[in-house]
């Protein structure tokens, strides 16, 4: 039993990462057509005569175009990024294997539906199956459900199969050849049983957004709170998923096209010149206008509640730290390496701020602030906001900001002070016998495996060595491992290393908080023990 838990943590905690790779994407995309097609909208260019120059016109319209593909092909990204970051060998052939076995699908589901008779142009048939172009194959769109199971398919066969042996005369068919090819049959097959079991399937996650929907702001605010409650395990990237591209997160139509999720809604939104209705500007509730209260206002409030708080020896050595991380959460929407710093230390602070993040949700739906995409930072405020025109109401984002910040930093300082709270740099500072020998340890740690401020022979020795590691890989802000005992880790020895914080989920799943620089942090230890 507990073998079987392990495994399942092992294998979301690796499914929520994987998604990380077509997201990226898809927030530089957004960056781009928000910033082309606000630019070169009439409204802009009347203010702002000089824009109405046929190079700016080009420049901007090649960047709303361009913009587009993560928005246009995004469940095939996902149905090649699963099992690419899924496989722990081989990633090249997981990834050709997952885009075949979701063309695969598609043309099985077409195969279906034409010879059953179905008129793939009729209205009604169309409503009940969902019928769409999917990389250009009338086939029933079944978005981000359908690429996850792709992906997790692929990942299965590709695990099983990758190094299979065939008989002498079909030998050439073996090994890695085989994985793409049985991803070929199997999702066939599936492909055959989507036109049977998608419409009723699809109805429940209809009537399900629906539900949510009535909730009217308070499902916003469930939503903001949820997030911040999944992120420590690593979960919260499939419950964000599911909002911004099913209709979970909201659907409807968007200059003649039917739309499914929050953040397809509003990228489709940015495309069209029709004003946006009523689905568009509810589903967008889900999205980083909630977010803003709290990252450019109340976590930059903790952060100074935290620095006045801080031994005034050690206000030096906490500065860069929390400058750091306001940077990352201001300009970059990423808030790990600021929740971290009090979300062991006081888990009912972290309770607190949870519910203070669905209240920015809460506060952005009921002003009727209409900003969108995905990263509540300000560049998605200046973007998505600011360039789009008042209609967006980004004025009360300061407004609000501000509110956020004061309320953070009071909060934040009572407790601190009221529970002795040891935050960073309300501890005594380190003998200095103990920091020269940090200092000798990184000094003999080859250049090469310096990456950046970070000691990977260190991390490395503190995660228990190379033989305690089974795998290793990494989100935006964490290395997620699998190792042999968890009690190897040891958290006080990372913590001084820079590590924010550590996550021991279970007996073998282990999280170690690097931030921003994470990627180069798995790289320079995975050149060491020659994993993941």
């Amino acid at each position: 039993m507990q073998k079987t838990k392990s495994a399942l943590w092992e294998f979301l905690q690796g499914l929520g990462k994987t998604f990380m790779l077509p997201v990226a994407l898809l927030a530089f995309c957004g960056i781009m057509l928000g910033i082309g097609s606000s630019l070169s909208s009439e409204a802009v260019t009347e203010n702002l005569t000089f824009l109405q120059g046929e190079g700016f016109h080009l420049v901007f319209t090649w960047m709303a175009s361009t913009g587009l593909v993560a928005f246009k092909f995004l469940p095939v990204m996902f149905a090649i990024a699963i099992p690419l970051g899924l496989a722990r060998e081989d990633k090249g052939v997981a990834a050709f294997s997952g885009f075949v076995g979701y063309a695969a699908m598609n043309l099985a589901v077409n195969f279906y539906l034409t010879a059953k008779g179905v008129d793939l142009e009729d209205e009604k048939a169309i409503a009940h199956y969902g019928i769409a172009d999917v990389i250009g194959i009338q086939s029933i769109d079944t978005g981000l459900l359908g690429a996850v199971a792709v992906g997790i398919v692929v990942s299965i066969l590709h695990q099983r199969f990758r190094a299979q042996r065939m008989p002498d005369a079909l030998a050439f068919f073996g090994g890695l050849r085989f994985v793409p090819i049985i991803s070929t049959l199997a999702l066939s097959l599936l492909g055959l049983l989507i036109p049977l079991v998608w419409p009723t399937f699809n109805g429940w996650i209809t009537d399900l957004g629906r539900a949510i929907g009535h909730a009217g702001v308070f499902g916003p605010f469930f939503f903001g709170m949820g997030e911040v409650l999944l992120r420590p395990i690593g979960l919260h990237h499939i419950l964000v998923a599911m909002f911004r591209f099913t209709d979970v997160g909201g659907s409807g139509a968007v200059c003649g096209d039917h739309v499914s999720g929050a953040l397809n809604l509003f990228y489709a939104q940015l495309n069209c010149a029709n004003p946006p209705g009523d689905s568009v500007t509810s589903a967008t509730h889900f999205l980083s206008q909630g977010k803003m209260a709290v990252y450019l206002g109340g976590l930059p409030g903790a952060a100074l509640a935290m620095y006045h708080c801080a031994n005034r020896k050690m206000r030096p050595e906490i500065k860069a730290l929390l400058i750091s991380g306001v940077v990352a959460c201001v300009v970059g929407g990423i808030t790990e390496p600021l929740e971290f710093l009090f979300l062991f230390i006081a888990p009912w602070l972290y309770l607190i701020h949870a519910v203070l993040v669905g209240l920015g949700f809460l506060t952005a739906a009921v002003l009727g602030v209409f900003i969108g995409n995905t990263d509540g930072n300000v560049i998605d405020w200046l973007v998505f906001g600011v360039l789009q025109g008042t209609t967006t109401k980004w004025y009360l984002i300061p407004v609000i900001a501000a509110v956020w910040f004061a309320g953070y930093y009071f909060l934040f300082r009572w407790a601190i002070t009221r529970f002795d709270l040891k935050t960073p740099g309300r501890d005594e500072p380190a003998p200095e016998e103990e920091e020269e020998e940090e200092a000798a340890a990184a000094a003999e740690s080859p250049r090469e495996l310096i990456a950046g401020k970070y000691d990977a022979v260190g991390i490395l020795e503190a995660i228990g060595g190379a033989g305690n590691i089974r795998t290793l890989d990494n989100c935006i802000t964490r290395l997620r491992m699998t190792v042999e005992d968890a009690g190897q880790v040891d958290e006080t020895r990372l913590k001084k290393l820079g590590a924010v914080g550590v996550i021991t989920l279970d007996a073998h799943n282990v999280q170690v908080i690097i931030g921003p620089q994470v990627q180069s942090v798995k790289d320079a230890i995975a050149s060491l023990v020659r994993v993941g």
